[in-house]
């Protein structure tokens, strides 16, 4: 499963973006409403940064509007997804930008059925936000599994993407449900870095280390001959 960051902040792309695990990210009006600057900027930005799929959303509520918007957006950058809401109009939309070689990710979707009728629009994503559903009592869990169930026999090329990810273990579900990609903020992201275990097996292994001297002495030495061998 591929990792995307769900974030409108340049800064916070690139502290994640240096850790090697980005494979995209997804913003949306509400998150680069919070950001200073021009969002086109902040966009091509965060682009360049993750290098993939960087998911930029429409606000008009008609399909017309929706591939207006569409179109301009996806000029921002090669890498630029059109994110689109799920309704009657965003089905109309998806088909004319897939027809036309743009690549949309379908946002809001919470069933199953819907999933299926993103993927017939077109849609290269189908985002399941799985904290929303949590939020009003619905286990998001089984909503994913029916999403992935309904797509995958029929070899379906949309992609699943597992949305809305209040704490680690929604990524673990994701992922042994079969999601693609799953889009986590950074304050999640940052969390699953986290582990008691790992914390004590560290400060242990640098404090043997510490106990004798003469093993970092070596260590200096051999990085020394090692950038000496490469210059």
């Amino acid at each position: 499963m591929r990792l995307f960051i769900d974030t409108g902040s340049v800064a916070e792309v690139e502290e994640v973006a240096a850790w090697g695990v980005l494979s995209g990210a997804t913003t949306n009006p509400t998150l680069l409403a919070k950001e200073q600057g021009d969002p086109g900027d902040i966009l091509r930005r965060i682009c360049d940064l993750v290098d993939g799929p960087v998911s930029a959303e429409v606000v008009s509520g008609d399909s017309g509007g929706m591939v207006e918007e569409g179109r301009a957006l996806a000029a921002l950058h090669d890498h630029v997804i059109v994110k689109v809401p799920f309704s009657r109009a965003g089905l109309a939309a998806t088909r004319e930008l897939t027809s036309h070689g743009h690549r949309v990710n379908m946002t809001l979707v919470f069933s199953a059925s819907q999933a299926l009728l993103a993927a017939e629009a077109g849609a290269t994503y189908v985002s399941c936000f799985m904290g929303r559903l949590d939020d009003i009592g619905v286990d998001s869990t089984a909503v994913l599994e029916e999403i992935v169930g309904a797509l995958r026999p029929g070899a379906v090329t949309a992609q699943v993407l597992a949305a809305s990810l209040r704490h680690p273990m929604h990524a673990t579900i994701a992922a042994r449900l079969g999601c693609e990609v799953a889009t986590v903020p950074g304050k999640v992201l940052e969390q699953m870095l986290v582990h008691p275990l790992t914390e004590a097996g560290v400060e242990r292994f640098g404090t043997d280390w510490r106990a004798r001297p003469e093993f970092g002495a070596w260590l200096e030495e051999l990085v020394r001959s090692s950038k000496v061998a490469l210059s």
